[in-house]
């Protein structure tokens, strides 16, 4: 393992450092940066900055690999409490929610995580709103692509998400690039064996090209999850070349992550959601972020002192 990942999982562990991080003057600016805060109040404050800026914006109540079904009420619970203010403030036509299916139950009860998804899409419809099942290590996959199935018979517009580094994706992305499928496609995050993932940051560009390749050729709608300057500009030509106009698939962005580019995008007439994480588990979020792939600690801390 990276020692400085090594280094990273052990202080996302350690409370001492935690509260350091909690209070120090530099540390507090990033995690204002890239965390909305730990309330609905603060998710709701940063949206409504970001809509006023011309973006959209998906919402991560933050939490994962839940082991108490307690735990996992308590998230459905902030989810219903954050679209019930969306639909009040008049926001759920630009913000949608993400949901991990490990954070309602699903390492508990598949069936369990599919109730709780479940009560957050009726909510969603309630709101007017959309929400998209975040996608997880490789091992979830398949109940995580079942799950979505299950809902979509009731909502077509659940999203999903697909991992471009996985060798399996291309094979996923051409399947659900049907008409009205909502599939955001990312590089993926998480420390996978090469035995089921590309490893090598040429192979898993290329294969995210292939699999956005895949998914602009469909009738469904692509998001694209990306920072990298050349990707974002790739998935335009070819968005060009499929004949795609703007609406017809948008760009995802960190919240915190490349703000100018963000708001220079959407000048220019494409779609672009930001993901927002909010809660109590904000620290787990930084932490995890950094240890699953240790570059992006030079991307936050770059992030500091460059908008772009």
């Amino acid at each position: 393992m990276n020692p400085l990942r090594t280094l990273i999982l052990a202080a996302a562990g350690n409370d001492t450092i935690r509260h350091l991080v909690a209070t120090a003057p530099v540390s507090r600016d990033v995690v204002r940066r890239f965390v909305a805060g730990e309330t609905t109040e603060d998710a709701v404050a940063a949206t409504k900055d970001l809509v006023a800026a011309g973006l959209s914006v998906t919402l991560d109540y933050l939490g994962e690999d839940t082991t108490d079904r307690a735990q996992a009420e308590k998230t459905v619970q902030a989810y219903l409490e954050l679209l019930d203010r969306l639909r009040a403030d008049g926001l759920a036509d630009r913000a949608e929610v993400s949901v991990k299916l490990s954070a309602v139950g699903q390492a508990l009860d598949e069936r369990l995580a599919l109730e709780n998804a479940t009560r957050i899409c009726e909510a969603a419809e309630k709101a007017g709103t959309t929400v998209t099942l975040d996608m997880e290590d490789h091992t979830t996959t398949d109940s995580t692509l079942g799950i979505l199935r299950e809902l979509r018979g009731t909502w077509p517009w659940v999203g999903g998400v697909l991992q471009a580094y996985l060798h399996r994706t291309l094979d996923d992305a051409t399947a659900l690039a049907t008409e009205g499928s909502r599939i955001r496609l990312c590089k993926g995050a998480y420390k996978e064996p090469d035995t089921v993932a590309h490893v090598a940051p040429h192979e898993v560009d290329l294969a995210y090209v292939r699999c956005a390749n895949a998914l602009l050729a469909g009738d469904g709608y692509p998001m694209f999850a990306t920072h990298d300057p050349r990707l974002v500009e790739i998935i335009g030509e070819r968005a060009r070349w499929y004949g795609r106009k703007p609406g017809s698939y948008e760009y995802q962005m960190l919240y915190g992550v490349r703000p100018d580019e963000q708001r220079r995008l959407a000048a220019a007439g494409e779609t672009v959601r930001v993901y927002i994480p909010y809660g109590e588990e904000w620290y787990g979020y930084l932490m995890r972020r950094m240890a699953e792939k240790p570059a992006n600690t030079a991307l936050f801390l770059r992030s500091l002192v460059s908008k772009s």
